[in-house]
């Protein structure tokens, strides 16, 4: 398949980009660059073969997108959260996996590790983790309980000097590749547990998901473990309770909101060019009134969008953003991101459906992001009980 050019520019309706910093903009402009020169050309080929472009690991560690708001000293970036999110826009408008990637690496391992974990274990797994030496995963989210983690089955019981874990976990990204879990299960007093695994142990084996028709650049896969000795000192020693993996989401989700918001980017822009291009009954379609709609709709769909990510990256700078406006941010950008998608694809008629164009594969990509790290109903939920004080999960 030839490798597509990417024209990719950024829509900036209201002149955003006046809000940033100069090392903000520096930062979207070197990820950008790197989308364009390394994922764009090769990311179609193996999405359609549903292949992980492995070698995209060291790259991303190289070019600082693993950990960027955990301090330099421990493998990090030391950047704030606005320049996080503009990383993760870049990365997913190349494509989603390539975020999750980044994603459950950043927010999900690094951030744990870092947050409730012991100074030996900051030491032994952030920097390799930082690098792209060392990729991980995950381990929240079980065969029987997704949007309920607390319901979970995984189970660590003392051995003395160890523990002993047992369980599964489903869904993992990262899982068949990463040398290090992150890994949440139930001790025998019924509290919630953090703990890292690595790979190797006995017991521990991460089967890949097949099949998929969405993110298939990624990869996905499970965790099992059958009787696995966890040392004591692999355990987090600063966090108890579902608030463990929970901050993890709130970080995680965060960076959704500014990633699905790049996805939307570029299924508008390659549907801007396309209808300059594309002449029907003599003229351009983008000169008929019902896809300048479909266009004026999409544009502003993201400057909403965007104007919101950029009000919560400065909240989450000022350590001021709750888990519900995060949840809010994440819900309202994957719902514009997959009716943009789907807009846009309608634009682009039968090539909308081809790996020519960026589309149809963003389209089947959303279709998780919207469910993942908390469903589009479950975040509305938590918007309706924080304005409403009454909880509709009971």
């Amino acid at each position: 398949m030839a490798a597509r050019t990417d024209q990719f520019q950024s829509p900036d309706y209201y002149l955003l980009d006046e809000l940033l910093t100069e090392e903000q903009r520096m930062v979207r402009e070197s990820v950008r660059n790197y989308v364009k020169k390394e994922i764009s050309p090769i990311i179609e080929d193996y999405a359609q073969r549903a292949e992980f472009p492995e070698q995209i690991v060291k790259q991303m560690g190289e070019i600082g997108v693993f950990g960027p708001t955990i301090p330099v000293e421990y493998g990090g970036g030391g950047m704030d959260y606005i320049s996080y999110g503009l990383m993760m826009q870049e990365l997913e408008r190349g494509d989603s996996g390539v975020r999750s990637t980044a994603s459950v690496q950043g927010s999900l391992v690094m951030y744990p590790i870092y947050a409730y974990g012991s100074e030996e274990q900051k030491m032994k797994y952030l920097p390799k983790l930082g690098s792209g030496e060392w990729l991980g995963c995950f381990g929240l989210t079980e065969p029987d309980h997704g949007s309920n983690p607390a319901g979970m089955l995984s189970n660590i019981k003392d051995a003395g000097d160890h523990y002993i874990l047992n369980g599964a976990k489903m869904w993992i990204s990262n899982a068949p590749y990463a040398q290090v879990a992150v890994v949440w299960a139930k001790d025998e007093a019924g509290d919630i547990r953090g703990m890292i695994l690595e790979r190797g142990w006995e017991g521990f084996s991460t089967p890949t998901t097949h099949g998929k028709w969405s993110l298939r650049a990624s990869a996905t896969g499970e965790l099992v473990f059958d009787n696995v000795k966890v040392p004591k000192e692999n355990v987090f020693p600063n966090v108890k309770g579902l608030k463990g993996p929970l901050g993890c989401l709130s970080k995680a989700r965060y960076g959704i909101s500014w990633g699905a918001l790049g996805a939307a980017m570029d299924c508008y822009d390659t549907a801007l060019r396309y209808s300059k291009e594309r002449v029907q009954f003599d003229r351009p379609i983008g000169g008929f009134q019902l896809q300048q709609k479909k266009l004026a709709e999409m544009i502003t769909e993201i400057t909403k969008a965007q104007l919101m990510v950029w009000r919560l990256g400065t909240l989450m700078n000022e350590g001021r953003a709750t888990p519900q406006q995060i949840s809010m941010a994440k819900r309202n950008s994957c719902e514009i991101a997959t009716n943009i998608a789907r807009d846009a694809r309608q634009m682009l008629g039968g090539m909308g459906i081809t790996g020519e164009y960026s589309i149809m594969r963003h389209m089947m990509n959303l279709e998780s992001v919207i469910t993942y790290e908390g469903t589009h109903d479950v975040h509305l939920l938590i918007t309706g009980m924080d304005v409403t004080g009454l909880n509709a999960f009971k």
